[in-house]
């Protein structure tokens, strides 16, 4: 049995925020934090199934031809890994959604799991998509900080403890859609919106811009699968790793943590706890 946490932190085609995503996963403990080229993976050089913990960083996967995350979603489900067995990667990913593993898709990398299926996972399905993130109300791109407000009685493991945030984002698409009404209350009533953004001073949940940078409806920041182990939202964790991220570090007296640790922490005792 294994017993060191190894994380695996996939780059290429656009993607930029991946040395970031690898010391947020360092600093909350893991033991091996690999960064992954997508072509090392579709040679079959690195395999998933070695791996615990899957991060999807941020970036512009594609350019976001076609949308945000579309390109990526279909190369994901479609291409075949060279090497090996010649298995689909998407054989791999749902493999390893279903030995119980973590997997946390920041931004645009939360654009690809949505797209890909992977969120909400109602059912245990991880191959339907049923939701998108989508232009920005504001019709431009939105680089700012924001807060976050936690429900508590979320499942997700990442948040577990936690009850208010302040990380920034930064994208042009990040609107929360679901497919129909139905799913949109299937998602807030089964509290699988772990994070919503909020006003800065009473940390509600709010609708009120530039609070919420994108008209997100519900004010939904971040949503998790059932199981709380699948993970995805807009705000950047890996970009409040230590005090002096913070805009306003010589003007606060802040911890020498930046609050993004503790997202990556939870994972990693998680995986300490129940896979090692």
């Amino acid at each position: 049995m294994a017993t060191k946490v190894k994380a695996i932190v996939i780059t290429g085609n656009g993607t930029n925020c991946e040395m970031e995503m690898a010391h947020a996963c360092k600093l909350g403990g893991a033991d091996q934090v690999d960064i992954v080229h997508m072509s090392e993976l579709l040679s079959g050089e690195y395999r998933l199934d070695d791996y615990h913990f899957l991060n999807l960083p941020g970036g512009f996967l594609d350019g976001d031809d076609l949308g945000a995350g579309q390109a990526g979603a279909h190369r994901l489900r479609h291409a075949t890994v060279t090497g090996g067995s010649g298995e689909k990667l998407q054989d791999q990913l749902l493999r390893f959604i279903d030995a119980g593993k973590l997997v946390m898709g920041v931004c645009n990398g939360f654009q690809l799991m949505v797209k890909m299926g992977l969120l909400p996972g109602l059912d245990n399905r991880h191959d339907q998509r049923m939701l998108s993130l989508t232009y920005n109300d504001s019709s431009r791109f939105e680089d700012r900080w924001v807060a976050l407000a936690v429900d508590e009685e979320s499942p997700c493991v990442f948040t577990k403890g936690l009850s208010r945030l302040y990380y920034p984002i930064r994208h042009g698409e990040g609107k929360f859609v679901a497919q129909d009404e139905a799913i949109l209350k299937l998602v807030r009533d089964e509290h699988l919106v772990a994070l919503r953004y909020a006003d800065q001073e009473s940390f509600a949940p709010t609708m009120e811009y530039p609070a919420n940078p994108n008209g997100s409806p519900d004010a939904i920041a971040g949503i998790c699968d059932p199981t709380g182990r699948l993970f995805g939202l807009m705000p950047h964790p890996e970009a409040f790793l230590h005090r002096t991220n913070h805009p306003r570090w010589t003007r606060e007296d802040l911890p020498e943590e930046g609050q993004g640790v503790a997202l990556f922490r939870n994972g990693v005792n998680f995986i300490r706890e129940n896979l090692l």
